[in-house]
């Protein structure tokens, strides 16, 4: 699959699903049935110049197995959405000067887990930069905050135990 098929069924709003006769688009959030239907967030996409450097990161940290449409595509299926990654060339000759990799900090990808402090045991010699240790917030959650090869700030965070 070209890296421009691959950035359509992007800018589409489409999945890429690998089969054994190739690779084919799904409908990631299906068609509106209703113009008063809001919006659905189903996918997050990184553009990096390291696709497979920055797969390797996410394929360590999340634990998931990566779904590879191309050299220049691949997802990280979660059970609330996506997160892709696409190789900054690509983007670059579908849509000229439409992004930068490497250079947000405005956003944060955050990710639940079972339990932050084990997370933190686990993931802290695999990650380079951490931003904060694990941390319960005003607001009940516990978290813990760290940069992803490309800079992009990444939280894992446990939601608060309910009350007994």
């Amino acid at each position: 699959m070209t890296a421009q098929v691959a950035a359509l069924f992007l800018i589409l709003g489409l999945t890429v699903e690998m089969t054994n006769s190739g690779p084919r688009a799904v409908s990631s959030g299906g068609a509106r049935s209703d113009a008063n239907t809001p919006p659905v967030l189903i996918n997050t996409c990184l553009i990096t110049k390291d696709v497979s450097g920055l797969a390797a990161f996410y394929a360590r940290v999340l634990q998931i197995e990566p779904h590879k449409a191309s050299e220049s595509y691949i997802e990280f299926r979660t059970s609330a959405g996506v997160l892709a990654l696409f190789a900054a060339d690509a983007q670059e000759s579908y849509i000229p000067g439409a992004a930068t990799p490497g250079q947000n900090r405005s956003s944060i990808l955050e990710f639940r887990v079972g339990n932050v402090d084990e997370e933190y045991a686990r993931l802290h010699n695999r990650v380079t930069t951490w931003v904060k240790g694990p941390t319960t917030q005003p607001w009940g959650t516990r978290s813990i905050y760290f940069r992803d090869p490309d800079g992009n700030l990444v939280d894992f965070f446990t939601p608060p135990a309910a009350p007994k």
